[in-house]
């Protein structure tokens, strides 16, 4: 029995979600002409395709959803620096698979990514169906960091990361919810809480405003703690912790960044010299 699919999904995000690859390996496969939806070849990875009743070939092979088993495997990682999270790398980097190996089961796959320079928090599992849950921006739930960044955070810098959306590439970048945790001659240490999963969204916004990121660790993702877990080391959720993941996402609110987007626009007055890389909006 297989998972069941939304009855209309664009082919990309559907053999993500199925394991097949991830949602960039597979945009390279359609457009490689690796992909037959229902015998034919298909070049476009936005199609539109029936996951419940399209038969999908990758290679010639038929491909589907991973099985449905009674438990589903989930794993909390503490992902160290210089490993990609995800679950085959073509250039042959360090996967985060290759920190689970012992624990891995068909399926298994991280629960959305920490890019390669950012350490900390990391779930994997094989639940596809709770896992987009946890990634769907409707029930996005919060997530903490702790970031060193080279510089010192004013008063100024503080009200732009924490009222103001940031436009960058057609991308909008939120407002965040940062605490100065400690700060030092050279450098500071922040607590930042997201609520969307916007790629290297805390790198951007501290960018910006010419701050530069010297170590970013996530240290909670809705209710889980990373707590004392070591870089490097995995250990399985107890299922009080899974329960209490289905139990956030259900009672997330919709964030406010997806309830009205951000109106208007201006540039900053205080950003550094320099062509801007974004719009600041409020």
């Amino acid at each position: 029995m297989g998972e069941r699919i939304p009855d209309r999904i664009p082919l990309e995000r559907l053999l993500s979600r199925w394991r097949v690859a991830s949602r960039t390996q597979a945009q390279g496969m359609v457009r490689a002409g690796r992909v037959r939806v229902a015998g034919r070849v298909v070049r476009d990875p936005r199609c539109w395709v029936d996951g419940a009743h399209d038969t999908v070939e990758v290679d010639g092979q038929r491909v589907g959803a991973p099985a449905v088993r009674g438990a589903a495997c989930w794993l909390l990682l503490n992902k160290p620096r210089g490993v990609v999270s995800t679950t085959r790398d073509p250039e042959g980097r360090p996967t985060v698979m290759d920190l689970v190996r012992a624990h891995a089961v068909p399926g298994l796959a991280p629960v959305g990514r920490l890019d390669k320079a950012s350490a900390g928090l990391l779930l994997l599992t094989d639940d596809a169906r709770l896992a987009d849950r946890l990634l769907d921006p409707a029930s996005h739930l919060p997530k903490r960091y702790r970031v060193k960044v080279r510089g010192r955070m004013d008063a100024r810098r503080l009200e732009v990361l924490r009222t103001t959306a940031l436009e960058e590439d057609g991308l909008v970048l939120g407002p965040m919810q940062v605490e100065v945790e400690r700060e030092g001659p050279r450098s500071c240490w922040l607590v930042v809480v997201l609520r969307e999963g916007k790629n290297r969204q805390i790198r951007r916004r501290l960018e910006a405003l010419g701050l530069e990121v010297e170590v970013l660790v996530r240290t909670a993702f809705g209710p889980l703690e990373l707590g004392t877990l070591a870089a490097g080391e995995v250990r399985a959720l107890q299922p009080a912790e899974v329960e209490a993941l289905a139990r956030a996402v259900a009672s997330s609110p919709r964030p406010a960044t997806q309830q009205a987007r951000p109106r208007g626009g201006r540039a900053w007055p205080g950003k550094p010299a320099g062509r801007p890389r974004g719009r600041l909006r409020r």
